[in-house]
């Protein structure tokens, strides 16, 4: 890494899963982005977990708008070198309807993943959740089914999706296992080209 601060971020980072990523990146980094949907959530987390050494900056941030991704991105870049994600932020087939889930956790995954690339460098680091869940429709995932779950960021996504996964995607419970399969493949698929950048 070079002289630049190091930076990190942890999304859904205001309470579970994405907070125990935050305890954990805090003495990793210099900065550390904390996002979250709730901002309130957020701004106390970075209370929370602020250190002599390490800033804590607050985001609030829905994962599926792409203009405050690319705010995120920007703000990161501007601050220093991108050192480690850890990407937390996700609904459950409890939380929301069958399209909410599908956006947030694979749409918003792709999202970021897809913002955050151009700050790849040597030794740059994400985790993105996935989910169990993922292994237990594998079984029953046509191939149509994975082309569309390979294109999160093209047009019309959640139209194609359903109509190559039919019920399946409609269900919450099926919504969240197809949206962790794609996650996983996203992550295939992006290792390779973050591999070649340095991370």
């Amino acid at each position: 890494m070079s002289s630049r601060a190091r930076v990190g971020i942890a999304t859904g980072a205001a309470r579970g899963m994405g907070h125990a990523c935050a305890r954990r990146m805090i003495d990793m980094v210099d900065v550390l982005y904390v996002v979250d949907l709730d901002g309130n959530g957020a701004a106390a987390a970075a209370v929370t977990l602020s250190t002599a050494t390490t800033r804590t900056v607050p985001v609030p941030l829905d994962v599926t708008d792409r203009d405050g991704v690319a705010a995120l991105r920007d703000a990161v870049a501007a601050d220093g070198a991108l050192r480690a994600v850890a990407h937390a932020a996700g609904v459950s087939p409890t939380m929301a309807d069958w399209q909410t889930i599908v956006r947030v956790d694979l749409v918003g995954t792709a999202l970021v993943v897809d913002a955050l690339a151009p700050l790849v460098g040597q030794g740059t680091a994400m985790v993105c959740f996935a989910s169990m869940a993922a292994q237990l429709a594998a079984d029953n995932v046509e191939p149509a089914v994975d082309a569309a779950l390979d294109s999160p960021l093209a047009g019309q996504f959640l139209e194609r999706l359903e109509g190559a996964a039919g019920e399946m995607v409609t269900d919450p419970g099926g919504a969240y296992s197809l949206a962790k399969r794609g996650v996983q493949r996203l992550v295939q698929r992006e290792a390779v080209a973050w591999g070649r950048l340095g991370g």
